[in-house]
């Protein structure tokens, strides 16, 4: 009987991909204030191996945790959801559909 970890994924978008082999990914969630009750964003920022260094900034990303690489990379890339520049030609493509209606 062989175990297996349980590895917890993350995702988030890509704000900074300067160093070598390493992305930064932001994640954003909301909490629940426990004594007010009222819904706070939470904002944190995740240091991840991007091994082939193939994220650019803006990508919508999956990390999961792993054995600590370096001081500050615990993470590593899983897979890009969405590019960026995808994202960009998606909007253009309804801005000018909106347009031409």
């Amino acid at each position: 009987m062989s175990k297996t970890k349980i590895h917890n994924q993350l995702e988030g978008r890509v704000v900074s991909n300067k160093m070598a082999k390493t992305i930064v990914v932001e994640i954003h969630r909301s909490k629940e204030h426990p004594r007010y009750k009222k819904r706070i964003n939470i904002t944190k920022k995740f240091k991840a191996q991007d091994e082939k260094n193939e994220c650019q900034i803006g990508d919508l990303v999956l990390i999961e945790s792993c054995r600590p690489l370096s001081k500050d990379k615990k993470w590593r890339l899983v897979k890009i959801v969405k590019t960026a520049a995808n994202e960009n030609l998606e909007s253009d493509k309804a801005g000018s559909a909106e347009v031409g209606a």
